[in-house]
């Protein structure tokens, strides 16, 4: 009596096109014995702050770009010392005099 029966959903089964997970095992494996046996070095990694210093930068074009044109750091203080001057040379020209 098919009619009175309830059919069962399928199982949902997720193929993945991109990666494959028992190739990925299988090299995870060989890495561990390799490294058990000495042929690759120990997979321990500092998590110093030293560590992960420049890894970043050197992959952004624009940063990569100011660390190559070795440009000072110092244009930030150049910056503001100029608009401290011309707010001193506009007071002066509108006053006439200086007030320090």
């Amino acid at each position: 009596m098919g009619m009175f029966q309830t059919r069962q959903p399928r199982k949902f089964r997720r193929v993945s096109i991109y990666t494959d997970e028992r190739r990925d095992k299988l090299d995870r494996l060989v890495r561990d014995v390799r490294r058990e046996m000495g042929e690759l070095p120990s997979d321990e990694r500092s998590i110093e702050p030293d560590h992960f210093k420049g890894k970043f930068s050197q992959y952004i074009p624009r940063t990569q770009r100011n660390i190559d044109s070795g440009r000072s750091r110092l244009t930030w203080p150049i910056a503001i010392i100029a608009i401290i001057v011309l707010i001193f040379l506009w007071h002066y020209l509108q006053t006439g005099h200086v007030h320090l």
